[in-house]
């Protein structure tokens, strides 16, 4: 996770005997009451086997293939790889992390729409050799570095054409003259991939099209002479189990009729945010406050009414682990530590700020929170995605700590699953927690 790094060696906090990650997290903010009240993350890394279990029970028959620029902390990539997870990358030192890992070269694609060539060439040499490619100056480039690559072509959709005001990925139309490309230069086609984004509010229809699409391209490139066997359906999965199984009932009749089992097609998806977004908390101190009198008239003749907005300031903002705010995404209120609201309690309207003091760093809007103190904590959940992958370049401040922990129940179940400790887990270590 950018700006949220852990140690090349991880200390996993088991929990034993009914402890709970509430537990976890009340001690660290114990600890750190005592020194200097800086923000810290909690993973989880029972809810990445968790959400791994949910994806083999709903979708058996589609390969996981993990986004790394999702959360590129090593732990992560570490334990999705001991869990038999593909990776897709978007440039050399993504490719260089997995492979650190000991993710075998046909495990990965490197996936960025433009990409440098040192990158290319870093896949060349480490015969990672499943690209992506959406135009032809991205395929004279492969052709010259990169020959033994074989290409899945990104294949635009209007559901994904529709969210941005950039148009990614190539036509219907302009496949056949790429695959044809392909062909004179002697670079080999393998497949296709897509991209259905999550805000898509008609996943029928959307992954109709593009699915009808992708076997179009699928026959254009055999008719040239390529063997088409990868079909990549993108990603677009929130974490949400209720949202997957929408997924299965749109694509699975569909994958039935165009991409049958006996085809030999290999299915992959990309599930980034599905895997992590829900395995890391973080804790934030309220480091300032300020009260706003709002006065405004009523309509009732004569009668004066006023509200109380309350303005507070945290440690981290969106130059730190809130920088997908930066992107347009917005935060969802955060709970309140060791606070039971009660009906009588009076709530706020409520704005939460980063530390900069810079217009931009305004975290959370509006919300509905009681009066809180300087020194309270903040609990944000569903923090395990990244939106912006270098902002730690942008603070001065150190990185964040990272508290793992999996309860025993998620180890037993992790060790069903054939993740060990001798095997490619090698660099945890498991503790007892203690308070």
């Amino acid at each position: 996770m950018k700006g949220l790094t852990d140690q090349p060696s991880y200390i996993i906090e088991l929990l034993e005997g009914g402890v709970t990650l509430e537990d976890v997290i009340d001690a660290h903010i114990c600890e750190q009451a005592l020194v200097e009240k800086s923000a810290f993350v909690v993973g989880d890394l029972g809810a990445l086997m968790r959400q791994h279990l949910c994806w083999q029970s709903l979708v058996p028959h589609v390969q996981p293939y993990y986004p790394v620029k999702c959360n590129s902390s090593p732990a992560v990539i570490e334990l999705l790889a001991s869990l038999g997870l593909g990776f897709i990358c978007a440039n050399k030192a993504e490719m260089s992390l997995v492979l650190d890992h000991g993710v075998p070269p046909e495990s990965i694609i490197l996936s960025s729409v433009f990409k440098q060539l040192a990158h290319i060439k870093y896949a060349a040499k480490n015969n990672i050799q499943h690209l992506v490619c959406e135009n032809e100056a991205e395929l004279s480039k492969i052709a010259r570095l990169h020959p033994n690559a074989k290409l899945l072509l990104q294949l635009t959709t209007e559901a994904h054409a529709a969210e941005t005001s950039m148009t990614f990925g190539s036509s219907l139309k302009s496949c056949r003259h790429l695959l044809e490309a392909a062909k004179e230069l002697g670079v080999e086609v393998v497949g296709v991939t897509f991209h259905i984004p999550s805000s898509c509010q008609d996943l029928q229809q959307a992954y109709t099209h593009a699915l009808s699409d992708a076997r179009c391209v699928f026959d254009m490139g055999v008719e040239v002479g390529f063997n088409m066997n990868i079909l990549d359906i993108g990603g677009g999965f929130t974490g949400s189990e209720f949202q997957l199984k929408q997924v299965e009932t749109a694509v699975r009749p569909l994958l039935d009729a165009y991409f049958p089992q006996l085809s030999g097609v290999q299915v992959l998806a990309q599930p980034g945010s599905f895997y992590v977004a829900s395995a890391f908390s973080l804790a934030v101190n309220i480091m300032g406050k300020k009260v706003v009198t709002r006065h405004w008239d009523s309509l009732a003749q004569g009668e004066n009414n006023e509200d109380t907005e309350f303005l507070y300031y945290m440690n981290e903002g969106v130059y730190g682990p809130f920088g997908r705010k930066l992107l347009g995404n917005s935060i969802p209120a955060p709970s309140v530590h060791k606070r039971v609201l009660c009906a009588e309690e009076a709530m706020y309207a409520s704005s939460l700020w980063g530390p900069s003091l810079d217009p931009l760093d305004q975290v959370v809007e509006r919300c509905l929170l009681p009066e809180l103190s300087v020194g309270d904590w903040l609990l944000f959940s569903n923090m395990g995605v990244c939106g912006l992958e270098d902002l730690s370049c942008l603070s001065t401040a150190p990185p964040l700590p990272i508290y793992y922990t999996v309860s025993t129940s998620d180890w037993y179940e992790m060790q069903e699953a054939g993740v060990t400790l001798g095997g490619a887990m090698k660099n945890f270590s498991f503790l007892p927690y203690s308070p």
